[in-house]
């Protein structure tokens, strides 16, 4: 581990001297690429140079504490010692999270498709609940929201809603959520005041690039239609609505959110584009027969996630077993403590895999 971390440091160093050289400032493409890079092993080097301090500094307290003759100081340089050694424990198994390999698609934009399951009307209400979070959530993180279709239903939920976040690093932080989540609460539309179970599904995208997908124009079908929703002046006056339908594979998308026909082609083109990615990743996942299962989940959208209980003010993420009993806030968009714990999760469990 120390040898890759000496050459990281070299590389780091390395990528210093180019980033302010006169050719790279002058070349904003080369620029852009070598300070991702930068920006990536910026923690990496931090640590390892917090290692390597720690490590001279308890070398230096060792040699004191063996051949210092007065008990005082020895005892002090002792004390300090034993801090340093603890303290260097703990810095290299933060250094091995460092070093794991990062997913490929974290800093991306995401996609996320919210559809009402199990429970009528409620599951509509509860889909709209946690767009409602998630747009809160990315509000936090200075990310950017921007729907690009829905189906609302005359309360005011959502029989289905897609809708784009972008920002760095939104798909690291909402990857974990691709599942079934499942609400018990009394609905609004129960007389009786019984507690219902329904259930919303979350499918969270990376946005795919133009260069990680190609689509032939004779492979498309593009239908106008009709904005759909709950009512306005705009609804149903004009078919600036797009369809694309993928005719190899199946797959349709559509935007009704622009009142422009183009900005709504292009947009349902990225999510469209989106979701073909999704079928390749998914493909070559499943071709890797030996690759381990997260614990905190396989991301298929048929797996129930996460339980948010009403009565009893709780959320419950079933993956990791994690309780909180925060659920106001949690609907709110306070998710940093779940995703956190969920991140931490996955990185044990990719620590196991690579020790065994």
């Amino acid at each position: 581990m120390l040898d890759k971390l000496r050459e990281t440091e070299r590389r780091y160093e390395s990528l210093e001297r180019e980033i302010s050289s006169p050719e790279t400032l002058a070349d904003m493409e080369r620029y852009k690429t070598l300070m991702k890079e930068y920006k990536n092993l910026t923690p990496i080097v931090a640590k390892y140079r917090e290692y390597v301090k720690n490590r001279n500094d308890a070398e230096g307290a060792k040699e004191l504490m063996e051949s210092e003759s007065d008990p005082e100081l020895r005892a002090l340089a002792e004390e300090e010692y034993y801090a340093l050694r603890d303290s260097l424990a703990s810095i290299e198994e933060k250094l091995k999270i460092l070093l794991l390999p990062k997913d490929p698609n974290d800093d991306k934009n995401v996609i996320v498709e919210i559809r009402a399951g199990a429970g009528g009307e409620e599951a509509a209400l509860f889909a709209g609940d946690l767009y409602r979070m998630y747009t809160m959530y990315a509000d936090t993180k200075k990310f950017k929201t921007e729907r690009i279709s829905f189906n609302e239903t005359g309360l005011g939920g959502f029989r289905e809603i897609t809708f784009m976040i972008t920002g760095e690093g939104a798909y690291s932080r909402y990857k974990h959520e691709s599942g079934v989540h499942r609400v018990q609460r009394v609905p609004v539309t129960e007389s009786s005041g019984r507690i219902q179970t329904s259930t919303a599904t979350v499918a969270v995208l990376p946005e795919a690039e133009d260069v990680e997908v190609e689509i032939n124009p004779a492979d498309l079908e593009i239908e106008t239609i009709k904005s759909s929703g709950a009512g306005g002046q705009h609804i149903n006056k004009t078919e600036s609505a797009i369809r694309l339908i993928h005719k190899p594979t199946g797959i349709v998308a559509e935007c009704q959110d622009e009142r422009s026909q183009f900005k709504n082609k292009d947009k349902a083109m990225k999510l469209l584009k989106t979701k073909l990615y999704d079928m390749k990743q998914r493909e070559q996942d499943e071709k890797i027969a030996s690759e381990r299962r997260s614990q905190v989940g396989t991301g298929d959208r048929s797996e129930r996630i996460r339980t948010y209980n009403f009565p009893q003010g709780r959320v419950t993420d079933h993956r990791i077993g994690l309780t909180l009993y925060s659920l106001e806030n949690f609907l709110n968009g306070d998710l940093d403590g779940m995703i956190d714990a969920l991140a931490t999760a996955e990185n044990a469990e990719k620590l196991k895999g690579n020790e065994e």
